[in-house]
């Protein structure tokens, strides 16, 4: 659901290692270079333009304009179609002072000097204690600048209808390989039950599978982007889902976050989902009446190897144009660090927070009343901590996403294999650097 509502993570430990990618892409090409902006107060009252995906964001920027009546701001849900809206305000040069922009978007947009560096204002670089430092890392492209301000994360983690497992005295799975053969059971057991579905048009959501196994898609050394988005982590990845896919043991109909997706689970169809921590709102607003029957449960993992994988996080980025970044700063870390406004995006939006205040919130330290009051976000906690940190966006992500949607939804359907998709998407990441004057290579 990266698409309409963002995403959330835990980590606590610096990403090094794209800090140096991010710190290096700035030096790649001249057009990711961007001067401080002034940051001097407006006179009088001023209205701010802020554009994002998050449902109820509208109560939270009401309660923001209830107290400062000299900065207003006016809200705008673009989910529909978020990073078209988005590019096509940009190519206009009518783009909002301050826009939600996932952590794998912030490169690419990067390169089209879509934002405005806020480090003029002592309040924005002061706010970088105020957060997760990896999400502070990837929002300042290895402390450059100011671009954008953290939102929120995704640790992965197992949704289960476990009175489906129970009926069916199926174990939970701990691993992927008895994951791969409760499908089979449970599939065996009703032939109108899948375990899960298989998404081909979201790359996001395949990018935290490839995550969690190690696959190390993009590095930086001597003076070039290492390319390794097919590499051998990535292959057994691809491998194991079109062996699922293969044997129709997962339905590959069904789009995230779709009207279709919640029928399925409505008719007990579809017994578990692969997810992050911002998906807990989806199933308790979308299928009330199954509260009690879902459990959250740690990520299958490969073998031994007790990783675990990101899907999504959003920033708040500081667009290009915005006439009044003094404005902009002061609600930009109130909308992310203040504990009122953060309780509220939990509430209503399903965020998890990147700033450390909102890992404190009451919320959630308490159980959830539809998942049978149990604290699943000890759960999404535990999840965050198995994440490798050291994990880089490549600076042409939407390119390589496009190709890799594309290529995927030809294999669901039976035109190659994902395996074949990651080589695509491989290709398709090194064109687009070229063209950009981006030094890049396939790594090994």
């Amino acid at each position: 659901m990266s698409s309409t509502i963002t995403r959330i993570r835990l980590g606590a430990v610096a990403v090094a290692a794209s800090v140096a990618v991010l710190a290096g892409c700035s030096s790649s090409s001249p057009s990711t270079k961007t001067s401080a902006a002034s940051c001097a107060p407006a006179k009088g009252k001023v209205t701010l333009q802020y554009w994002n995906t998050v449902p109820g964001m509208d109560k939270v920027v009401a309660l923001w304009n209830k107290k400062n009546p000299n900065i207003q701001v006016s809200t705008k849900n673009i989910s529909n179609d978020q990073y078209g809206t988005l590019g096509n305000a940009l190519k206009a040069g009518k783009a909002p002072d301050l826009a939600q922009v996932g952590y794998d978007e912030l490169p690419n947009l990067r390169t089209q000097s879509a934002f405005v560096d806020a480090s003029a204002c002592s309040a924005a670089t002061a706010a970088k204690s105020k957060f997760v430092p990896w999400t502070w890392s990837q929002a300042s492209f290895g402390n450059t600048g100011v671009f954008a301000l953290p939102q929120d994360t995704g640790p992965m983690a197992l949704y289960v209808r476990s009175d489906i497992f129970k009926k069916h005295g199926i174990a939970i799975p701990k691993t992927w390989d008895e994951y791969a053969a409760a499908a089979a059971k449970l599939h065996k057991a009703d032939s109108s039950l899948d375990i899960t579905f298989f998404d081909p048009n979201n790359a996001e959501w395949f990018n935290g599978l490839l995550w969690q196994n190690d696959s190390q898609m993009y590095s930086y050394s001597g003076d070039k982007w290492q390319v390794t988005v097919a590499s051998e982590q990535s292959k057994q990845v691809a491998d194991y889902w079109q062996k699922l896919i293969a044997g129709k043991l997962v339905r590959t109909d069904l789009a995230n976050g779709s009207t279709q997706m919640y029928a399925a689970y409505q008719k007990d169809q579809i017994a578990s989902y692969v997810g992050a921590a911002w998906g807990y709102s989806m199933f308790r607003d979308n299928l009330p009446k199954q509260s009690g029957k879902w459990t959250i449960v740690p990520m299958p993992t490969w073998g031994s190897n007790g990783t675990s994988g990101d899907w999504g996080g959003s920033t708040v980025a500081f667009m290009k144009g915005s006439k009044h970044l003094y404005e902009s700063v002061k609600f930009n870390t109130w909308l992310n660090t203040d504990p009122e406004a953060l309780a509220l995006e939990n509430q209503l939006g399903g965020l998890y927070p990147a700033a450390n205040a909102g890992l404190q919130l009451p919320a959630l330290s308490k159980g959830v009343p539809y998942y049978n009051n149990e604290k699943i976000f000890d759960v999404f906690a535990d999840s965050s901590k198995k994440i490798n940190t050291s994990f880089a966006w490549g600076p042409t992500q939407k390119t390589v996403n496009l190709a890799l949607q594309d290529a995927m939804a030809k294999a669901a359907a039976g035109d190659g294999t994902l395996y074949d998709a990651l080589t695509t998407a491989q290709a398709a990441a090194l064109k687009s650097m070229k063209d950009q004057a981006i030094p890049a290579a396939a790594g090994k």
